[in-house]
């Protein structure tokens, strides 16, 4: 039997060949809304996440979605099976406003002390991440900073990053971007960095890699200089 939820898109990031799409519930009993596929990978196609018109959410819709019902992955506790067969729904827009009521105040993004040789506090451990109960975060901080990057330079790797570096309630963060606007923004410049002013960020914990270890991601950046030009991506 098919529900219907409503909540606020806070991403619509890269994952494998598809998209990774999250929202808040508005009302009700709120929390987090991550609807995936029956595929391996959860990943949602286009054809899966279309609105009537052909054209696809954005951060910051107000989405109603078809779903199935709950699949929890794990710690991935927000993730709901969709309704492939049915057209998703915008309803709304939010404002900033909306997001200050959203704003979530987590003391650490999960666990921190493990990173990567280029990244810092991007990592958690199989042993360490079973022991969570969510996947998703959103934050607000004063300002960040984007690198544009080759992180496998030395290793011959010409593959192009753009990490975020921020601190949030004293720890200091540098995440890969998988938010598409700012991805593919930021990929068409030059290496460097990139300064940004306040911004809420959503922060998603991937499923657990091959090599033994889940990230952390910055999976939608919604700036507030951009948004007040009437900018939003």
């Amino acid at each position: 039997m098919t529900t219907i939820k409503t909540f606020v898109c806070l991403a619509n990031s890269y994952k494998h060949l598809g998209r990774c799409v999250a929202g808040i519930v508005e009302a009700g009993e709120g929390g987090w809304i991550r609807p995936v596929s029956a595929r391996s990978g959860h990943e949602v196609s286009q054809e899966e996440r279309q609105y009537e018109d052909g054209s696809e959410p954005r951060v910051l819709d107000i989405v109603s979605v078809p779903l199935l019902q709950p699949q929890p992955n794990g710690y991935q506790n927000e993730n709901w099976l969709l309704d492939p067969g049915r057209y998703w729904r915008k309803i709304g827009q939010a404002g900033w406003d909306k997001l200050l009521t959203l704003e979530q105040r987590p003391q650490t993004l999960w666990i921190n002390g493990f990173g990567t040789f280029h990244g810092l506090n991007n990592q958690v451990p199989t042993e360490q991440v079973t022991t969570l109960e969510d996947s998703l975060k959103l934050i607000r901080v004063d300002r960040m900073m984007l690198q544009v990057h080759v992180p496998g330079a030395a290793f011959g790797d010409p593959k192009r990053v753009v990490r975020a570096h921020f601190r949030h309630t004293g720890s200091a963060y540098a995440l890969t971007v998988t938010d598409p606007a700012y991805k593919d923004e930021y990929l068409a410049k030059q290496n460097g960095f990139y300064h940004l002013g306040e911004s809420f960020i959503t922060v998603s914990l991937s499923e657990i890699h091959t090599d033994g270890y889940a990230y952390k991601l910055v999976a939608a950046i919604i700036e507030r200089a951009k948004f007040e030009t009437g900018s939003k991506t």
